[in-house]
């Protein structure tokens, strides 16, 4: 944005660029790349002309990844040449993969065959094939091994979004009840037992469970939040779960629930969300760009042959 300075300053305009936060009638409001927020009268402007969204730094990937591992760990985790190794009974990709989460300069090269060894060892001795969590950016898959589709993460800063004030008809617990885990269907199928485990799980965090609806007459829709920190500070709750009843979608109960999870991360000190969705999942990312989400980075898996 270009605008007019008052007089006294020795130039007449001056630029900023950032986020645009809102425009009215009474006021222009940019967010600065370096926090400040400028906020000026629209008569003052001179031009708005957007940019392509800001690129995501490596860092920023791997430290916003650490987060997400931290808010579905599995059961067990491990540190392998700088590869972070979860187990969870088989429930889920994600918390049964290897993904390379450290030090770059550390990492154990899979093509030299000695880690590819360890990971192997340490996949078959909790009775898991080896899976390969691969972000963007921070990993290749060896040649010849099959890639999932890719699997997009979606972020915002919570301040960018509007949330519900007031009462709110979801209930929040700290453990899913039965209803909620009969409510929840893991690509299409009912729970297996081991899921609860995996889904209670977080490390060094929060983790709750929202409902909406009673469990006498049904949960309407679902939701689970964990709110973990980053290596960069950043302090995010996560999305994950998010269900709606089949009778009862298209009506908005989805982002519903979703912002008031968000809610409830921001009330315990989370100052960004971000949520995991199948790339080819129209229906959920169109729901989580109306919320306020934008593209962060990319995942795939990884699996060999």
């Amino acid at each position: 944005m270009r605008y007019k300075l008052p007089p006294g300053y020795p130039q007449p305009l001056t630029d900023v660029i950032g986020e645009l936060v809102s425009v009215s009638p009474a006021v222009v409001v940019v967010r600065a790349q370096d926090g400040r927020v400028v906020q000026v009268s629209p008569d003052q402007v001179v031009a708005l002309k957007e940019l392509g969204a800001r690129p995501v730094a490596t860092r920023e990937i791997r430290s916003l990844e650490l987060a997400a591992a931290d808010g579905w760990p599995g059961t067990e985790q491990a540190w392998i040449d700088g590869w972070l190794v979860r187990s969870g009974h088989g429930f889920t990709r994600r918390a049964n993969a290897a993904a390379p989460l450290g030090n770059a300069q550390r990492m154990g090269n899979l093509h030299s065959g000695e880690t590819l060894d360890r990971l192997r060892a340490w996949f078959a001795a909790h009775d898991q094939p080896l899976t390969l969590l691969l972000p963007d950016r921070l990993g290749a898959a060896p040649t010849g091994w099959t890639e999932s589709p890719e699997v997009q993460v979606m972020a915002a800063d919570i301040e960018n979004l509007t949330l519900p004030n007031g009462e709110s008809a979801v209930t929040v617990s700290d453990a899913p009840d039965p209803q909620w885990l009969a409510t929840y269907h893991y690509r299409g199928a009912p729970l297996p037992d081991s899921a609860a485990a995996v889904l209670t799980a977080v490390s060094e965090g929060e983790v709750a469970f929202g409902a909406l609806g009673t469990p006498d007459t049904g949960f309407l829709a679902i939701a689970r939040g964990a709110v973990t920190q980053a290596p960069d500070g950043r302090r995010w709750v996560g999305l994950s779960a998010v269900e709606v009843a089949p009778e009862h979608r298209r009506r908005g109960l989805g982002m519903l629930i979703c912002a008031e999870m968000i809610r409830w991360g921001r009330d315990r000190g989370a100052t960004h969300t971000y949520v995991q969705v199948e790339a080819d999942n129209a229906g959920a990312i169109a729901l989580y760009r109306t919320l306020g989400l934008v593209d962060h980075h990319r995942y795939r898996y990884a699996t060999a042959p």
